[in-house]
Parts: C-alpha cells; sequence; structure tokens
C-alpha cells in the first residue's frame, strides 16, 4: 500500500487548501483515518480523522476550520478541507491510514492498518 498526498501549498492566512491523500495497491476502500501534523520543533499531532463507523473527530485548534471526508466515488481517496488558515496551522500534513478495506482471493477482507504518507507542505503566512 502507499499514500501519496498532495495538496499543499503557500497560502495567506484567511485562505484555503484542500488535502489529498489517495491510497494504491490492492485496496477496495479506506475504512478509518486521520491526519496529522508536525510544526518545526514541535511533536506530530492529530488533526482530524474519521472511523469506520463513520464518526469524525477533529483537534479543538480546527475545529469549525477543518472538514475531513472522503471519497465515496474513489473509496481509496480522502481528504482535508482547511478553510480560514491560520500562520499557526503551518505544518507537514500526513495522511494515516488505519483500517482497509483489501481485495483477496477469498473476497475483500477488513484489516488495520498504520501506513502514512510522505506528507505535504502547508505554509501560512499573515
Amino acid at each position: 500500500v502507499q499514500l501519496v498526498e498532495s495538496g499543499g501549498g503557500l497560502v495567506q492566512s484567511g485562505g484555503s487548501l484542500k488535502l489529498s491523500c489517495a491510497a494504491s495497491g490492492s485496496i477496495d476502500s479506506i475504512n478509518a483515518m486521520a491526519w496529522y501534523r508536525q510544526a518545526p520543533g514541535k511533536e506530530r499531532e492529530l488533526v482530524a480523522g474519521f472511523t469506520s463507523d463513520g464518526s469524525t473527530n477533529y483537534a479543538d485548534g480546527v475545529k469549525g476550520r477543518f472538514t475531513v471526508s472522503r471519497d465515496y466515488a474513489k473509496n481509496t481517496v480522502v481528504y482535508l478541507q482547511m478553510n480560514n488558515l491560520k500562520p499557526q496551522d503551518t505544518a507537514v500534513y500526513y495522511c494515516n491510514v488505519q483500517q482497509l478495506t483489501i481485495a483477496t482471493i477469498e473476497g475483500p477482507q477488513t484489516v488495520p492498518a498504520d501506513y502514512w504518507g510522505q506528507g505535504t507542505q502547508v505554509t501560512v503566512f499573515s
């Protein structure tokens, strides 16, 4: 399984970006995942995610501004819509896939996972 992230960039405070995380391999769907970020000199922190039952969770600092979602047409792509960006959102953002449905010769199987993307830089300037 490989995860490829995209959508990062340089944006002015108040602007928006939409990150994508696409999984490749013998995968039917991403069932649970999370977005993390790591700013220079800081530890990696959870930003947002969704679980296999469809519930979403957000860090307090991004609630109301960020939205995590999946592409139901492409079950192997997830997004992080980031609105009203602030300079403190500057970080490298990573997707972490935690549960997958994979294609096997016995049919689809749901399995736990711990795959990480390569990270995408988000820089917000004031």
